[in-house]
């Protein structure tokens, strides 16, 4: 998010459009506009290896039913396979759905980049600390207003 310059009476006053809502010099390392290449980078590199790890997932749990139903499967036929096999293919969905859901995150944040809104707290207004977008590069709260949601309850 650059700084948006706007003409007052011949002058020009510097001012952002996400104004933080409370004091935050804290000394804590915070996200600034120019760190949006390196935190595009990291969630560009999580989709892809989500892509991917979704494709092999979808490709092995193909093949894997397609042997099952076929006349000269190499599975058993014994109902503890069966019931181990369908346990196994309920894990894999699962899972592909938790990351179906962090790749909504995930471009979630790309569009808040696009916006100019990316690195801010959706509850404070305050640039999120650096250190938490590294570990959670699609983050919306900072640290502070996490917690505080947490003790309320939400």
């Amino acid at each position: 998010m650059s700084a948006v310059k706007k003409k007052i009476d011949d002058s020009e006053e510097q001012y952002t459009p996400w104004k933080p809502l409370v004091d935050y010099d804290d000394g804590v390392r915070r996200y600034r506009p120019e760190d949006m290449p390196h935190f595009r980078k990291i969630i560009e590199e999580k989709i892809e290896k989500i892509k991917k790890e979704l494709g092999y997932l979808e490709e092995t749990s193909l093949r894997t039913v397609e042997e099952y139903s076929g006349d000269n499967s190499t599975y058993s036929l014994h109902m503890a396979d069966q019931g181990t096999d369908a346990q196994e293919r309920e894990k894999a969905f699962l899972f592909a759905q938790r990351e179906h859901k962090f790749l909504k995150h995930l471009y979630a944040a790309l569009d808040r980049m696009e916006k100019g809104t990316y690195g801010y707290c959706m509850d404070t207004g305050i640039p999120i600390e650096y250190a938490r977008l590294e570990a959670v590069p699609h983050a919306t709260l900072s640290i502070a207003a996490k917690k505080k949601r947490e003790e309320q309850g939400l």
